[in-house]
């Protein structure tokens, strides 16, 4: 298994470099990213999906842009906590990072966070909150998704101490 829940793994995650998250849709990536302490997740930009190899090459250049130093990939469990297939995807998605260490870098660290209802929390917030149109939704809700996934990810990190 490339990656392990981030309850497995926290107190391995890499110090001082800011972490990205990841909400991994069949159409686009939603992707955010933390501060370098580990407290506060930033919502960057979506990735229209086309083929793993030109998303990845756009996800390098914002792995660039903020010097990341590790992965929160958003694991969308069923909702009563079991494995589907879309987190067989993400595992898949983390299994190929491995293979591109130019861009992901040498042994990756990569952390699986439970996104149950992420992008449904986002749109819910989006509506009930903003004034924001169907279309423009649409343009934002997966890197808020993604904001939403890391967040989640850093405070618990923070809550555990470690």
């Amino acid at each position: 298994m490339p990656a392990e829940t981030l309850e497995k793994i926290a107190g391995t995650r890499p110090r001082n470099v800011r972490l990205m998250g990841l909400d991994l849709g069949t159409k686009t990536i939603g992707v955010a990213i933390s501060d370098s302490a580990h407290s506060i997740a930033t919502p960057v930009r979506v990735v229209q999906r086309t083929k793993f190899t030109r998303d990845i090459v756009e996800l390098g250049k914002i792995i660039r842009d903020y010097d990341i130093g590790g992965y929160v990939l958003g694991y969308p469990l069923n909702m009563d906590g079991t494995m589907g297939p879309r987190c067989d995807a993400v595992q898949s998605f983390a299994a190929e990072m491995l293979n591109h260490p130019d861009i992901f870098g040498e042994k990756p660290w990569i952390a699986l966070w439970d996104e149950r209802l992420s992008t449904a929390a986002m749109t819910d917030f989006l509506i009930d909150t903003v004034d924001i149109s169907r279309t423009k939704r649409k343009q934002v809700i997966d890197k808020l998704a993604a904001q939403y996934i890391l967040q989640g990810a850093l405070d618990f990190i923070q809550a555990s101490g470690l």
